[in-house]
């Protein structure tokens, strides 16, 4: 019985942290989603068909989209229990069917989940801070700077990690959707003919009316309904189906309903709306500038979730060799997937903060919003097609009958927002196409660098053992030597920096360990399961030769302290000794163009200025208090 109601209260407890990190991106979007149907850069008139037909398309927006296809289907598409863009490419990684998704969609995604997290922080917050003008108008002049302010403060403590500066996200995040809920049924009392926008009818009449052009408009604007639906997947590795289902369905989804009716309900009344800004308007005016107040947490918490995933999605594409090497801090000593990541965050902050003083509205800042959304979500029921057919052996009429409408829906949503493509689709645009660059040409420098190494080898390590008994002169110190390659047999070469070392020194060190570390497709490696050691030589007089391998989950970081530990424990190998008095040898390219071709000259100069700005392996991994020394091979690209 109570280990029932352990299981119950832990239960509860992972839903209202969902509610707090999951969902605060799609619950803030009633700041200025039907704001900017009726109140944007390109209005609709306020009429009984449009009102009721725009209501009816983000109440079917949300229920096809977030409820149909992410929580019920995407959802099942997990790796290891994590989802997001990453976990797809994963999934599909090793299907040559999947290979144009895998070569370059999915990786396109990624990096228009970046632009995504770039514009999220800035419109959630512009977004609340502007509820001043509503309260004084004179204020007004004030909300640019007070949301400058908000942003440099929520930046300054990332460092702290989402466990400390989150502590309250949940139970905030709650309260903020019961108000909303409360706030709609309000206004759904006072005027219940608004209830009909639930029937589809009224949505596909509106669209009718309007025209095509004006309806792609309108469509643009009901995509700021479910922006951060995409979030349910990614953030799926921290809380589990379940929790995110259960706050989704018992609390989530009725309180946007509830709210979206309740501000169709408003505008039927005939009421004022105060500065444009329909959802303040709803609010009566002696709760006012406590709703101003809550609306601006749940959009800080908003943000932090959304910064926290591109820290998650850096983290993931360094380990799975997307992405260059950066500076990573862990933040939880428990919890391995919260970490920092200092350039990111600054990044993202100046961007923040350029977008804001740049469109000053978040009226403005919508026409750059959705786009990048519509892109990932159109890429997700691709491979969602070809994760059911290949990875669920799903007959090929099912996948395209539940999948195919879905795509249709996606594509035209995408054909909405490419619509605000030069009034400010350029921006997430712009930078998802730059973190492809970066990607790719990433992965292409590090497959020509590792072809490098390999061509570098002279000898088999049955050879390097020979040389070890018979060499005259030994070198003192014992090493361990970072190899991009495992050394599984005898019979295969040594990796380029082992020969780079001997042929620098010409003797060979008292030990060598030449450490592989490998990257996962699971995101964690359960420690037991981590190593895999092979010994070729191991003599009291001669020293040890043994190469190994330590694996880390794509959500990980390597830590070479505690391979060290491993190795100093392993019982057959003799090099006992204490690891800082170890010499550790690691490669350094220094990259030279060997080649006209213009787009393969042009790669290599991205690939080069990301190197030269990029953490070295040693820095990465963790060596900087260990004794280090580096051997510099000329890779010709």
């Amino acid at each position: 019985m109570s280990s029932h109601k352990s299981t119950k209260t832990g239960l509860l407890a992972l839903t209202i942290a969902a509610v707090g990190v999951v969902f605060g991106d799609i619950g803030t979007s009633p700041l200025y989603a039907i704001s900017q149907i009726f109140f944007g850069e390109h209005p609709i008139a306020q009429t009984r068909t449009s009102i009721l037909g725009a209501i009816s398309l983000a109440l079917w927006a949300l229920t096809i989209i977030v409820s149909f296809k992410y929580i019920f289907y995407v959802l099942r598409a997990d790796n290891d229990g994590q989802g997001g863009v990453f976990a797809l490419l994963t999934l599909l990684r090793n299907k040559r069917t999947a290979k144009i998704l895998t070569g370059g969609l999915l990786i396109l995604s990624a990096g228009l989940l970046f632009g995504d997290g770039l514009i999220t922080p800035s419109i959630s917050v512009l977004s609340a801070v502007e509820g001043l003008k509503v309260a004084a108008p004179a204020l007004g002049r004030f909300i640019v700077p007070i949301t400058c302010i908000i942003l440099a403060g929520l930046f300054s403590v990332q460092y702290l990690g989402a466990s400390k500066i989150g502590k309250f996200f949940g139970p905030v995040v709650s309260v903020w959707f019961i108000v909303l809920a409360a706030l709609g049924l309000n206004q759904v009392l006072a005027h219940p003919t608004i209830l009909a926008a639930v029937n589809p009818v009224y949505a596909i009449e509106f669209l009718q009316q309007v025209g095509f052009a004006p309806a792609l408009l309108v469509l643009g604007s009901v995509m700021l309904v479910i922006t951060g639906g995409e979030a349910l997947y990614a953030d799926m590795g921290h809380f589990g189906k379940r929790p995110i289902r259960l706050g989704w369905f018992s609390l989530v989804y009725p309180a946007l309903i509830l709210n979206y009716l309740g501000q169709g309900a408003y505008l039927l009344s005939g009421a004022p709306v105060r500065e444009g800004n329909i959802f303040f308007s709803t609010v009566p005016s002696a709760l006012l500038i406590p709703m101003i107040i809550l609306a601006t947490m749940a959009t800080i918490i908003a943000s932090q979730a959304l910064i926290s995933g591109v820290f998650s999605l850096t983290t993931q594409g360094i380990s799975l060799g997307l992405f260059p090497r950066l500076r990573v801090l862990h933040t939880h000593e428990d919890h391995e997937g919260q970490v920092y990541v200092p350039f990111i965050n600054w990044a993202l902050f100046l961007g923040c903060i350029i977008l804001v003083l740049g469109f000053e509205t978040s009226t403005n800042l919508a026409s750059a919003y959705g786009l990048a959304v519509a892109g990932d979500m159109l890429v997700t029921s691709l491979a969602m097609i070809l994760v059911t057919r290949l990875c669920w052996n799903w007959p090929i009429a099912k996948s395209l009958l539940i999948f195919v409408p879905l795509l249709a829906i996606d594509a035209l949503f995408l054909t909405a927002n490419s619509m605000k493509l030069l009034s400010g689709g350029y921006v997430p645009l712009g930078i998802g196409f730059t973190m492809f660059t970066v990607m790719k040409s990433w992965q292409w420098g590090r497959t020509k660098v590792t072809a490098a190494y390999e061509e570098t080898a002279k000898m088999t390590v049955d050879e390097l053992v020979a040389m070890n008994h018979r060499s005259p002169e030994r070198f003192p110190r014992s090493v361990m030597i970072l190899t991009p390659k495992f050394h599984a047999e005898s019979t295969e070469k040594i990796s380029g920096v082992m020969q780079l070392l001997l042929d620098h020194y010409g003797a060979m060190p008292k030990h060598v360990i030449m450490l592989t570390i490998a990257s996962a497709k699971v995101p964690y490696i359960d420690p037991k399961d981590r190593y895999e050691v092979k010994v070729f030589d191991n003599d009291a007089k001669f020293g040890t030769i043994a190469a190994i391998r330590a694996r880390f989950g794509f959500m990980e970081l390597p830590d070479i302290k505690e391979v060290a530990a491993y190795v100093n424990q392993y019982p057959e190998i003799v090099a006992h000794e204490d690891m800082k008095n170890w010499l550790v040898f690691a490669g350094h390219e220094q990259l030279a163009a060997h080649t006209t071709h213009l787009l393969e000259k042009l790669k290599f100069t991205i690939f080069k200025f990301i190197h030269r700005n990029s953490l070295s392996a040693y820095s990465y991994f963790g060596l900087d208090d260990l004794s280090l020394a580096t051997e510099t091979l000329t890779v010709k690209l």
